[in-house]
């Protein structure tokens, strides 16, 4: 099954996480390759909590994979080499109700082990379960500048916490 990835677990890891998310993007993506939304993320973090290797992100309940990620218990993280930026610019603005994402990126999605979807053109996919979520509420924020500055629509994020189950390295990139 898909032999130009190696399957790994996350403790195997070496990428620098603030690159991987905030510079290289990442898409995130939950369904089955029959039927799934992915969109293009810039923020969230992985760590360590309640004793396991875990990631979080942020997704706007405006967003059409955001009714993926609440009919569906995995998502996947898909990193890809500076070449996909230009799909993930699409993934990032376009919507899954309005176009096909794969057939304007090229982007090909495959089965992953836990009942997740990642792309083969990926050089790194990270398979996650949902562990909790919650809704990002405006009364906490103790910088009230971040809630002027990203929230002017007052469209809050939901964060999930996802445990890693399982990540995929492309031996060729």
């Amino acid at each position: 099954m898909h032999d130009h990835f190696e399957w790994m677990k996350s403790n195997d890891l070496t990428d620098n996480v603030f690159s991987l998310i905030g510079h290289d993007w990442m898409l995130v993506t939950s369904g089955t390759p029959e039927h799934y939304n992915t969109m293009t993320a810039s923020w969230g973090g992985m760590g360590v909590l309640w004793n396991k290797n875990v990631c979080f992100v942020f997704v706007r309940p405006t967003r059409y994979t955001y009714e993926f990620m609440e009919k569906n218990d995995t998502f996947s993280l898909s990193f890809f080499t500076p070449e996909w930026k230009k799909a993930l610019n699409v993934c990032g603005t376009k919507s899954g109700r309005d176009i096909d994402k794969a057939k304007e990126t090229g982007l090909v999605a495959f089965a992953g082990q836990n009942k997740t979807t990642g792309f083969e053109q990926a050089r790194l996919v990270i398979e996650c379960k949902k562990l909790y979520f919650q809704d990002l509420n405006p009364e906490n924020f103790l910088d009230k500048s971040i809630d002027a500055a990203m929230y002017a629509l007052k469209d809050y994020h939901r964060m999930y916490v996802g445990e890693i189950l399982t990540c995929a390295m492309a031996k060729d990139k």
